[in-house]
């Protein structure tokens, strides 16, 4: 069999769970917990390390706040008196 390249049907399959993922996700459903409340617990866990608190908390974020979105201002709408209040 020649070495190097990509051959059919190696590797792991995509879209399988490693083994971490597989832990995280019998751990919680061993507790009855969704996803984000599992990572919510793990985030206000003080025995937990730093460093797995904020992977916790950097996961659970976008489920729990909104991304900033930048806002556009017409400056045609705006009066003189709102220009300058603009301008500091």
């Amino acid at each position: 069999m020649p070495r190097g390249g990509t051959r059919p049907g190696a590797g792991r399959p995509p879209g399988s769970k490693n083994h971490k993922t597989r832990e995280t996700a019998a751990a919680a459903a061993a507790a009855g917990l969704t996803p984000v409340e599992y990572l919510l617990h793990v985030m206000r866990n003080p025995r937990m390390s730093a460093a797995k608190r904020m992977e916790a908390a950097k996961a659970a974020a976008p489920y729990c706040h909104p991304r900033l979105q930048a806002l556009t201002i017409d400056l045609k709408d705006l009066s003189d008196d709102d220009l300058r209040d603009l301008a500091g």
